[in-house]
């Protein structure tokens, strides 16, 4: 008899251990899972909008939003205007100048931003003028640029 009794409390015991087991695997499924599988957090809290009022405690007004400033038509180029055409920027660019000068192409030079140097060619007097010294230069194996009027 006290052998039966203690099978008894051995059964009593295992089945309590499994059922406390069972309690935390069921707890674990019901508070990892979904935040495992969950695609997206859920934002907690939304922005929060702060007004601040007036020291002489009038009520706040918002600034109206500005009014969109209407673009000017691009200006148009002035009479005497003249127009360049942007060769390129080159490390070394003796080789362009010799072409350009065998091709009898007015051009000038610019200092840019590290060792590299602005090849334009140019000022022509008319557009006319440019956009045929634009095809000469795509003969000679150049990709210039738009004809630009020449600033400053």
């Amino acid at each position: 008899m006290a052998e039966e009794q203690q099978d008894v409390e051995t059964l009593k015991r295992r089945g309590r251990r499994r059922l406390v087991g069972a309690v935390a695997l069921v707890l674990f499924a019901v508070i990892v899972l979904p935040m495992v599988f969950d695609p997206e957090p859920k934002g907690t809290v939304a922005p929060v909008e702060v007004r601040i009022p007036a020291e002489n405690g009038t009520a706040f007004a918002p600034k109206p939003a500005p009014k969109p400033v209407p673009k000017a038509e691009t200006p148009a180029v002035a009479a005497g205007a003249q127009y360049v055409i942007q060769v390129g920027a080159f490390a070394r660019p003796e080789s362009v100048i010799a072409r350009l000068s065998s091709a009898k192409l007015p051009y000038y030079t610019e200092p840019m931003s590290g060792n590299l140097t602005r090849v334009r060619a140019g000022p022509f007097a008319s557009k006319e003028a440019a956009e045929q010294a634009l095809g000469r230069l795509k003969e000679l194996g150049f990709k210039p640029g738009a004809v630009t009027p020449k600033s400053g």
